[in-house]
């Protein structure tokens, strides 16, 4: 693979601590623009802890995050959100009283920019954003494939098409950044395939940056064009995927062991 894209996320020299417990040390990793990159490593390395501090969910005790030059290290997660690093969670966060469509909607609204007073007497420029608020939510569940189910509750959905939804949510959020934590846990070997093809439209097709989080090596070796490994809250190699498998190191600690 020809020389790394510049970094669109760039993590520098992060600790975060909990208590006397150190969960990253020191620790580096960047994402490159276009791409899909991966973070792997055994369970407790501290790959969630990685995206928590990347998105402002734990506080930093030393070190830098940011995005595209700006800093986002000392910003709350609204903030980073809406400067565009967008996420989703190990368990699924899906409301599931409301329509698919409700769901994708809810992802969409820090972009509509009505007020409440707005909404309360439904004025025309409330309807309007609005209904752009549908047409782009229809939009992102048509590039997940769940266009059809859009007005079925979203608790009705099988568990791998409430993955899809909830990328899709993330996706009309619009973000430069999409981080995704354990997207194929509880997945079929169907559903993962549907959602590596997934992952890597979302690079391809939208042209969003992608850090992945994941157990299934299959998916992560499949989709990724860079994997950084974790261990034990400190990076232990980083390259192509081909790169990592061949490392000796990641071999002993990570790839040549079970879960």
């Amino acid at each position: 693979m020809n020389a790394r894209p510049a970094p669109l996320l760039n993590v520098s020299g992060v600790t975060v601590r909990f208590g006397g417990i150190h969960a990253l040390t020191e620790a580096d990793f960047a994402i490159p623009a276009g791409t899909v990159t991966a973070l792997i490593g055994p369970n407790g390395a501290g790959k969630t802890t990685m995206l928590n501090a990347i998105t402002g969910m734990v506080p930093v005790a030393e070190g830098t995050v940011t995005l595209d030059g700006a800093d986002l290290t000392g910003l709350p997660s609204h903030r980073r959100a809406a400067g565009g690093v967008v996420r989703t969670f190990q368990n699924l966060e899906v409301f599931t009283s409301l329509t698919v469509l409700e769901n994708v909607m809810a992802g969409r609204h820090s972009h509509t920019g009505y007020s409440i007073l707005a909404s309360l007497l439904r004025t025309p420029g409330f309807r309007r954003a609005e209904a752009a608020c549908r047409a782009r939510a229809l939009e992102c569940l048509d590039f997940v494939g769940l266009a059809d189910m859009a007005d079925a509750p979203a608790g009705d959905l099988p568990y791998g098409s409430q993955r899809l939804l909830e990328m899709a949510r993330a996706l009309a959020a619009d973000p430069k950044l999409l981080l995704l934590d354990e997207p194929a846990a509880g997945l079929n070997s169907k559903e993962t395939a549907r959602l590596g093809e997934r992952i890597k439209a979302v690079r391809d097709t939208l042209g969003v940056t992608v850090g992945l989080v994941e157990h299934d090596m299959d998916l992560v070796m499949g989709v990724s064009d860079y994997v950084t490994v974790l261990n034990f809250g400190h990076p232990l190699a980083s390259g192509t995927p081909d790169e990592v498998q061949a490392d000796p190191e990641v071999v002993r600690a990570y790839l040549g062991e079970d879960e």
